[in-house]
């Protein structure tokens, strides 16, 4: 057996045993393979700003929203998976953990095909529902058709990382965002700097990079030994299986895209404000990203293990985990973000040095990060949620947070009250605040234990 495919002894029971314990393990590689998941936009937006020019650096950062909605619909359907996986493994119920295996990567695979296609039809309709400028319309057209061609790469890698991680192993998806990660750092230098491409270059860069990691998880997932083991042969759809995945994960899926769909207006309120503000928002996008990588990584090891322990009825060790991982979340979120602050100028320059660009991007990050505590409670406690197989509710919440108040924050703040860029701005926390006051009624009012997908299935427990 290859090194790759020593899966069971990966496998980590959280039902037993140090809950911070369990959350810190399984978070730590989950947050440093997000770390460098996000080191290939990051690496892009760094090469076309020093390699390229400032119209390229606009285009790279502005197509964020339009690739976030498309990828994060399928992300949204891809937690429902992992929910469905994490709780029928918690129960040992490992025949419908097989069977979830193989329901999902079928799915991928078509929903890939899917995705590359509308993707490419959509792209001239998002750039002008985001007023993008036009100097930078070419550019930010090249990158999104290149990067939707070869969506089906990340699509599997994040599927295949996502099995994974259901059943407690982080660290090889981990293991392969670095060999990608700095794959892409590579390409991107060779293909922009020794062959003279541009933006064309550091989006074949991605997509080869993704390729690879998508490559490396999927023959994990092939010669492992456990029951996360893919066989081609066994590939088919369980249908009763499938449900359960589209409860979950559809709701999530509309979420982010939704979401998503609404940042594009929120984009163009932004690039009313011409290029530079365009450039100095990318940046600070970009620093957010990373900002928030703790936080997110928590909320996604609340999900495993409270859908772990929900498949076991450990509902008070569920809830103990959820706020746990709450308050480790607060706490690293408030060194970083202070950091953040001090050395903004620096951070943002690092990416774009034009004054113009440094002074918007600062302005964005010193404002922004204090209201990042609002983010973990949206995180951890919405992806405890999930974890319990609720996952409707949620997803209205942040509806309501983060499309129709935002909207309406900034139709009012742009009209009738103060049309300049930073109120502007501050329609990301207003919405962040009312999700968080939303999304703890609801936790506190709710029985976790009442959606779990285990109750679905009459089978027995199964040995491995």
């Amino acid at each position: 057996m290859s090194a790759l495919a020593k899966g069971a002894s990966r496998s980590v029971d959280m039902t037993q045993g140090s809950v911070v314990g369990h959350l810190i393990r399984f978070a730590v590689p989950l947050l440093l393979g997000n770390l460098f998941q996000q080191l290939y936009n990051t690496v892009d937006l760094w090469v076309v700003g020093k390699f390229v020019s400032n119209e390229a650096y606009s285009a790279v950062g502005t197509v964020t929203p339009i690739i976030i909605m498309l990828i994060g619909f399928f992300m949204g359907l891809a937690s429902g998976a992992g929910v469905v996986i994490s709780q029928y493994y918690g129960a040992k119920k490992y025949d419908q953990v097989r069977k979830t295996v193989h329901t999902s990567i079928v799915m991928t695979l078509v929903l890939g095909v899917v995705l590359s296609v509308v993707g490419i039809l959509i792209i001239p309709i998002m750039l002008d529902l985001m007023n993008t400028d036009p100097q930078a319309i070419p550019e930010a057209t090249t990158y999104l058709t290149i990067y939707f061609a070869g969506a089906m790469g990340l699509l599997l890698y994040n599927m295949g990382s996502g099995i994974l991680r259901a059943v407690g192993d982080s660290r090889r998806p981990f293991y392969f965002l670095v060999v990608s990660a700095l794959l892409n750092i590579a390409l991107d230098l060779f293909f922009v700097i020794g062959l003279g491409m541009k933006v064309e270059g550091v989006a074949y860069a991605t997509i080869l990079s993704q390729g690879v990691s998508a490559a490396l998880i999927l023959v994990v997932l092939a010669q492992g030994e456990d029951c996360v083991r893919l066989q081609w042969k066994d590939l088919r759809v369980d249908w009763r299986i499938l449900r359960q995945i589209i409860r979950i994960g559809v709701p999530s899926a509309l979420q982010m895209a939704i979401t998503s769909f609404s940042n594009v207006f929120v984009q163009s309120y932004i690039n009313f404000f011409g290029l530079d503000c365009m450039s100095g928002w990318t940046t600070y996008s970009k620093l957010d990203q990373f900002i928030i990588l703790p936080v997110q990584s928590l909320g996604l090891a609340a999900t495993t293990f409270v859908g772990q322990n929900l498949g076991t009825d450990q509902v008070d060790r569920a809830k103990k985990g959820t706020r746990d991982a709450f308050f480790l979340s607060v706490g690293i979120t408030v060194v970083i973000s202070a950091a953040a602050i001090a050395l903004a100028p620096w951070l943002v320059a690092f990416f774009n040095d034009k004054p113009e660009v440094v002074a918007y991007g600062t302005l964005f990050l010193r404002n922004m990060c204090p209201c990042y505590v609002f983010i973990c409670v949206n995180q951890v406690y919405s992806g405890s949620l999930r974890g319990a197989g609720i996952s409707q509710p949620p997803t209205y919440i942040m509806l309501a947070s983060f499309v129709v108040f935002r909207q309406i924050y900034l139709y009012i703040m742009a009209n009738y009250i103060s049309n300049t860029i930073l109120p502007i701005a501050m329609g990301y926390p207003a919405g962040w605040l009312v999700c968080s006051i939303l999304t703890l009624i609801y936790y506190n009012h709710v029985d976790l234990a009442g959606k779990r997908v285990v109750d679905d299935s009459t089978s027995m427990p199964e040995k491995s």
